[in-house]
């Protein structure tokens, strides 16, 4: 696909619509899905009236919609042979359990080993929206370790990604965190970059997009120095366990970002051993994109989480 110009008049029925919505059923925009189109919002490539707009302008009588169709990148995301845990997979998605230290995707400073090279050894992926980011619906940390999907077909791709955006996943992890968490909490807050450290989050922040992390408390370890939680997602924003459970009081240990270094020694031991933020993506569970079978998947959290669980155990 080569760059292109496409402009558009709002048609009766297209009034009230959402621009990305409406700009995905017409025939002129074949080849850019709703969330292609939104990200061009996104960099300002959409205008109407000649001002860029947001996907959730709703059009007007009148309006001219102008639709700047960037030049796809070049990809640089090729095949190699690693090793991948698959836990489910059919002709539409992949259910992998990724290991702690394998990054998601293709990025700066990562340009291979990813684990979107993996999978393009292990499958046929066939999704050209982002030629770094073949099937990737969503992301988890490259310390984190746990279960991700795969969409390996642009239905499966549309779909997951309409389920992240309406919050219709089931995701859980487990985490190992300093001092004791509350028995149950909501953190409800305002999330976005922080405002003077920009490769950070924050939730204290006056403006941004909303958060909701819920914690329970599954066990108290150390004494009263440490706490195994299990961290339910109600949305997903890069780090945000990570910042919630951080600026609540309780950094999980290893967290090289967030953290600090425990109070306890011998806390401050065992975050040490294992080397990484202590955080499982215990549970994935959700309604097969294409079928709509209800699907969920559980794992057992890896060796080095569950050797710096026990050594947490046996402290007093």
């Amino acid at each position: 696909m080569t760059a292109r110009v496409v402009t558009l008049a709002a048609r009766l029925d297209d009034v009230g619509e959402r621009v990305d919505k409406a700009l995905a059923a017409r025939p002129e925009c074949a080849g850019l899905s709703r969330s292609a189109l939104s990200t061009l919002c996104d960099e300002g490539r959409v205008t109407v009236r000649g001002a860029a707009v947001k996907a959730s302008y709703k059009l007007r009588p009148g309006d001219e919609v102008v639709v700047d169709v960037p030049p796809p990148a070049p990809s640089n995301a090729l095949a190699e042979d690693i090793p991948l845990t698959v836990v489910f997979e059919d002709r539409d998605l992949l259910v992998v359990d990724k290991p702690a230290g394998l990054v998601v995707h293709p990025a700066k400073g990562h340009a291979t080993g990813t684990l979107v090279n993996a999978v393009l050894h292990h499958a046929e992926v066939d999704d050209d929206e982002d030629p770094l980011r073949p099937g990737i619906v969503h992301r988890i940390d490259r310390f984190t370790s746990g279960l991700l999907v795969v969409a390996k077909t642009p239905a499966a791709r549309e779909a997951l990604i309409e389920k992240f955006r309406a919050h219709d996943i089931e995701r859980s992890y487990v985490a190992l965190a300093e001092g004791v968490a509350p028995p149950q909490v909501t953190y409800d807050t305002l999330y976005n970059r922080h405002p003077t450290d920009r490769v950070r989050f924050s939730s204290k922040v006056s403006e941004g997009k909303r958060a909701v992390t819920h914690v329970k408390l599954v066990e108290v370890l150390a004494g009263g120095a440490a706490s195994y939680v299990r961290c339910t997602l109600e949305t997903g924003r890069t780090h945000q366990i990570r910042v919630h459970m951080s600026e609540a009081g309780y950094p999980l240990l290893g967290d090289a970002v967030y953290g600090r270094k425990a109070r306890d020694m011998k806390v401050r031991a065992v975050a040490e051993g294992m080397g990484r933020q202590a955080l499982h993506a215990e549970v994935l569970g959700f309604a097969h994109p294409v079928t709509g079978e209800a699907l969920r998947f559980e794992s057992r959290p890896p060796d080095d989480f569950a050797k710096a669980l026990t050594a947490l155990r046996a402290l007093r």
